[in-house]
């Protein structure tokens, strides 16, 4: 079939007009065709403006609309990213939370005795020569000499020392040896101000059981304090052989702490709370823990709609070299969460009705990319060792008990135990205290990489106490109450007579029952991001999305496809003088007369003057010029050899 002729003509033009060098347009008159055809009002205008200042003026409008549009959107991204918090206040039925109890005093004791016996006399022993403390005796200071030379392993181990600054010596309490200190000093109170005296400093030194020139020295102001910390190392040494039934046995028991238990105007009992044994604190027992799958709720606010219990102390059964306060300590947390009695844990005295107000609050944060939360704590390299709902202080503990275990080969008592490991104590482990040490002086300073790992919760329930104390009971009414109580719990007292001191009167209640929740929500959305930009590209620009299409197309496709075929092109015409080792240039006669194909002619269209007048010439080449009229074709022809027959006029041949 015959071509069309706007398709000849269309291959006759290529045929006639080549173009010289490679076969595509160069980048200049690719952004020069983008000016003149593109939407963007600015662009066009920078090309057909006459005059070198208009059109500077239009390079210097069109350049400063990009870098509003440039800052207008990075701005807009960053508010895409940020987050908006919104407080509802909701007032309904509210779900009462668990409430743990703890006896300040860990364990009875009376019933700890025999296993402290050793410790608490070495205790003493060192009161006596440090203040002349004598229990039954005249307060005289007793010699370093009267010390028993053998000792015991408490000292021999972690001997307390009187050291004097200055000199860096130091003197041991249980040998009267002096000896050079050596290693680092570390100040474990440094917030209290020394009297002056450098005799009155006390502390223990603590060094690697296999390397003994690495030693650390931990001083304290304070005797008070130095002698509590001494305790506290070797009561948890002595403490980590202990089975657990033993010191749940020794601890109180739910009867021995609570008197009375009222919740919502109802009588309650120990049945309502829950025992979990803490290892600093003993046997705590949890109110409304969830065990049984109810959790107690409360529709009416104040005092008297809350958790009323009364609780036994029994301050005679103290550790005095353990505790130096008396009284309980309380929490209010979720039925999922710990307890961290030891960190966030509220102190209630004796002889006092303390009164503790609630407001409920909810809080939700967005995850990422708005901020660095976790939604389960599934995306934290650290084992969860509490079996409860993942939390900041849980991570941390987590976190370094496995470090402990790791560096020093033994769990720190204080913390959950590691499957597979065990509490660390000096028959198997004489090297744990100053690994322990030095590893909590890392943690502290944030050196052991957990604040690093560990994230915030991305939800979390808070409940903000407000706490009142009163004194309890009255003078007046001291007398009856204390009868009766004795009265009724004579037999579980083992008919002691009740002393105030001995008592703590705790009440927990909501003041309101309207529920905050805070919540995060996105600033921008992706529709109100989209259009942000839009607005701004049309604003600056008079630009759409079909315009940005189209600056990604030239910009990026076709001006990448012009450099790579410039290259292809100068490849080509490499590797082809090296296969003939001629020169490297094609000559120019083998260019004339040759057709090429000329991107301004697509096939797709027909030609017109326009388009042949963009055409390039080629070089050496007269000037088109318009041929002359071709008068002949004025002249009409008939289309037929002859005239039909039927067309003849009558009467002519």
């Amino acid at each position: 079939a015959a071509a069309a002729p706007g398709k000849k003509i269309t291959a006759r033009l290529k045929r006639t007009l080549p173009v010289r060098g490679p076969q595509a347009p160069t980048l200049s008159e690719l952004m020069r065709w983008y000016c003149l055809n593109t939407n963007t009002h600015g662009c066009r205008r920078i090309v057909v403006s006459r005059g070198r200042l208009r059109r500077l003026l239009w390079i210097l409008l069109t350049l400063s609309a990009v870098g509003l549009i440039l800052w207008q959107c990075a701005e807009l991204l960053m508010n895409y990213y940020s987050a908006s918090v919104s407080v509802t206040v909701q007032f309904q039925k509210l779900p009462f939370p668990a409430v743990t109890i703890c006896n300040i005093n860990p364990y009875k004791y009376s019933a700890m005795k025999e296993y402290l016996s050793e410790l608490d006399k070495e205790t003493k022993k060192a009161l006596e020569t440090f203040y002349g403390f004598s229990e039954g005796k005249s307060k005289v200071r007793r010699s370093v000499d009267d010390w028993n030379s053998t000792g015991s392993d408490f000292f021999q181990q972690i001997p307390l020392l009187k050291v004097e600054e200055l000199s860096r010596t130091a003197t041991e309490l249980h040998s009267g040896q002096k000896r050079r200190v050596e290693g680092s000093v570390f100040h474990k109170d440094s917030s209290i101000v020394n009297s002056g005296d450098s005799n009155d400093i006390i502390g223990f030194q603590l060094c690697d059981a296999n390397n003994s020139s690495e030693c650390a020295l931990y001083t304290f102001s304070s005797g008070v304090n130095a002698i509590q910390e001494w305790y506290k190392l070797h009561y948890m040494n002595i403490m980590a052989q202990i089975p657990l039934e033993t010191k749940e046995k020794l601890s109180y028991s739910a009867d021995d702490l609570i008197l009375t238990c009222f919740f919502d105007g109802l009588s309650c009992d120990k049945r309502h709370f829950t025992r979990f044994h803490h290892p600093l604190h003993g046997n705590c027992y949890t109110f409304n823990s969830g065990e049984n799958g109810t959790i107690l709720s409360t529709s009416t606010g104040g005092s008297e709609y809350g958790l009323h219990v009364v609780l036994y102390i029994d301050e005679a059964d103290y550790n005095p070299f353990l505790v130096t306060s008396t009284g309980a300590k309380i929490i209010v947390h979720d039925q999922n969460e710990y307890p961290f009695i030891e960190d966030i844990g509220t102190e209630i005295e004796t002889a006092a009705a303390t009164s503790i107000g609630m407001h409920f609050t909810r809080s939700r944060k967005l995850s990422k990319p708005y901020s660095d939360c976790t939604e389960t704590g599934a995306d934290i390299p650290v084992d969860n060792l509490y079996n409860k709902s993942y939390s900041l202080q849980i991570c941390l503990h987590s976190c370094f008990q496995k470090a402990m275990v790791e560096s020093c080969g033994c769990a720190q008592y204080a913390q959950p135990l590691p499957a597979g490991a065990e509490y660390c104590n000096y028959k198997k482990n004489p090297n744990w205290m100053y690994c322990y040490y030095r590893l909590h002086e890392k943690f502290v300073k944030e050196q052991l990489g957990c604040q690093q790992i560990c994230k915030d919760a991305c939800s979390f329930k808070e409940w903000a106490l407000t706490t009142s104390i009163a004194q309890w009971p009255s003078t007046v009414s001291e007398d009856w109450m204390l009868r009766v109580l004795s009265w009724d719990k004579g037999q579980k007292l083992n008919n002691k007579k009740l002393n105030k001191t001995d008592l703590a009167n705790l009440m927990v209640f909501y003041k309101d029952l309207n529920e905050r929740f805070i919540s995060e929500n996105p600033a921008n959305t992706l529709v109100i991001l989209l259009s942000n930009f839009g607005g701004q590209l049309g604003l600056w620009m008079s630009c759409s999305v079909v315009c940005v299409i189209e600056i990604v197309e030239v910009f990026l496709i076709d001006s990448l496809s012009i450099v790579l075929r410039r290259q292809w092109q100068r490849a080509k015409k490499w590797w082809s003088h090296r296969q003939r080792g001629g020169p490297g240039t094609a000559q120019a006669g083998d260019l004339e007369g040759q057709g090429h194909h000329n991107p301004a002619c697509l096939d797709e269209d027909l030609p017109t003057f326009t388009t042949a007048l963009r055409l390039p010439l080629p070089q050496d080449s007269p000037l088109p010029r318009t041929p002359p009229p071709n008068y002949s074709t004025l002249r009409l022809e008939s289309a037929f050899s002859e005239q039909l027959p039927d067309t003849l006029e009558p009467g002519r041949p």
